[in-house]
Parts: C-alpha cells; sequence; structure tokens
C-alpha cells in the first residue's frame, strides 16, 4: 500500500497546539505521511527576555536535504520562516525540486500578536517564496500586511484582497476572513473564478492551530490528488470541526480538536461561486 508523502517547513509550537505539531497531527487524521523540517521553537523561557529560538540556517539546510533524497513528496507547506535568509534558503532549495504542490502559510503573528516574520523579510517573501506557491493562504491581518496596509473590513474586502494578491505570482488564493463578523467566509480565487467558502460562526476563543491546520490539511489533500477547490473545501470541514470540538486549556486559550473531522459526521461548510 502507497501513501502520499508531505512536508511541512514551518516552527515548532511549545503547547503542541500551533505550528509543526498541528501540521502532523493533521497529516495524520487526513492519511498522509508527514515530513518536517523546523525553522524555529516558539516557547518562552522565564529567565530571558526570549520566546522565539531560531535555529541555524545549516541544520535548517541539513533537514531540507534528508527530505529531499526521497524524491517523491507529494506536496509540501511551509509556515513560520521569520528571516529573510531562511526564506531565501527555503525559496532556492524548493527552486531545485519537483513538487508540484506547494502551500504558503504566510505566517507572521502569534496568537497573541507576536511577530513571527521580521519586517526585513517581507519582500522576500514576496518576491521569492510567494511566485513558487500553488496557493497561498493569508488571514486577514497577514493579507493587509502583504498589501502594505490595504483594509479588509468586510467579504467584499476579502475578494479584493484575493484579486490583488493573485498579483504576486501563485496560482490560488485563499483570503481567510476568520475576524468578519458573521459566519466564518473565506474567499478562494484564480483569476477566473472566486469562490466564497462558508461555515457557521462557533464562539470559542480556544482556536490555536486552526490557520496552520487549514493549510496542513489542504496540503494532505492536494497530495491525495484532489483539485485545488476539493481540496480547501475538505479543508474548511477539517478545521470548521476541529474548531467546534475545541480542547481548551486552563491558561491560554485552547487549540483545534484534530480527531473531530474523523468523530463527527457534520457537513456545515458551503462553497458557492460568486460574481467577479
Amino acid at each position: 500500500m502507497t501513501i502520499a508523502k508531505v512536508c511541512t517547513v514551518a516552527g515548532a509550537a511549545a503547547r503542541s497546539g500551533a505550528g509543526i505539531q498541528a501540521d502532523l497531527k493533521t497529516f495524520q487524521e487526513l492519511g498522509v505521511y508527514g515530513f518536517t523540517a523546523i525553522t524555529a521553537i516558539n516557547a518562552k523561557h522565564p529567565n530571558k527576555e526570549k520566546s522565539l529560538f531560531i535555529q541555524p540556517l545549516d541544520a535548517i539546510e541539513a533537514q531540507l536535504l534528508i527530505i529531499n533524497e526521497q524524491e517523491d513528496l507529494d506536496a509540501l507547506k511551509t509556515g513560520m520562516l521569520f528571516s529573510k535568509e531562511i526564506i531565501e534558503l527555503v525559496s532556492d532549495w524548493l527552486a531545485t525540486t519537483n513538487i508540484q504542490n506547494i502551500v504558503v502559510d504566510p505566517v507572521m503573528f502569534g496568537k497573541f500578536g507576536s511577530p513571527l516574520l521580521d519586517f526585513d523579510a517581507m519582500e522576500t517573501l514576496k518576491t521569492k517564496l510567494i511566485p513558487q506557491a500553488t496557493i497561498i493562504t493569508p488571514n486577514m491581518p497577514e493579507a493587509t500586511y502583504l498589501l502594505n496596509g490595504q483594509e479588509i473590513t468586510s467579504v467584499a474586502d476579502l475578494q479584493d484582497a484575493a484579486r490583488d494578491l493573485l498579483k504576486l505570482g501563485p496560482k490560488y488564493v485563499l483570503v481567510k476572513g476568520g475576524r468578519l463578523e458573521g459566519p466564518a467566509i473565506d474567499v478562494l480565487y484564480d483569476g477566473h473564478k472566486m469562490i466564497k467558502l462558508e461555515a457557521p460562526r462557533i464562539d470559542t476563543i480556544h482556536t490555536n492551530g486552526a490557520g496552520c491546520s487549514y493549510s496542513a490539511a489542504i496540503t494532505a489533500e492536494l497530495a491525495k490528488g484532489k483539485s485545488i477547490e476539493e481540496a480547501v473545501f475538505n479543508a474548511k470541514k477539517f478545521v470548521t470541526a476541529g474548531i467546534k470540538r475545541f480542547i481548551p486549556f486552563e491558561v491560554v486559550p485552547g487549540m483545534i480538536d484534530h480527531r473531530a473531522y474523523k468523530l463527527y459526521d457534520e457537513d456545515e461548510v458551503t462553497m458557492t461561486e460568486v460574481e467577479i
């Protein structure tokens, strides 16, 4: 029996709700084998004014080289890369591979607003990595930063942002509208068709790892041969189920439950084409 193989290049989260850990849980639940390349460790040290421990470039490169020995990755996603140097390293490496499905989650902020991308790295992200992407998956703040402060306050703004982000060079753009009022609406755009994905809004603060898991689920579904539209639709269902059956933490916001998609047969996500 063969199994699709995927890779995540991202940071590790000490609480294991987001980052690499969330990606691996998603891959496991969706039936693909996950490789990892860890770019940083996010963990606040009690005796230091530091919570992000960036890995040396040679350590990251060594992980990528080991992964590349497989030569049969079906898909790859990037998450937190943090620095211009890491983005350049990953972008240059990707250009030497034959990976067809590349999901770029342009991670810029932590759950509590902490910066996870150097300001100096933004231009490199735009010019070197995003143009290689099959799909990018920014949330509203990330889309705003990528578009130099463009305001997003409505579904119409999500659509405008998707149009403008496509100009950066990816094949598809998914802009996530989780911070809007009302239903949880995202838009998917490829230059020809605009798709609106809608799910009920779930009243909870326990959404740690939702964004990472969303992009990881898209990666897994693409690796299994799904179209972009199918992959995004299934991923939206996966993360909606996870948010609905969240796992609360006592001290900080908890995480989504990656088991929920299998345990609960709930189809509450809709996907419709809208005029462009």
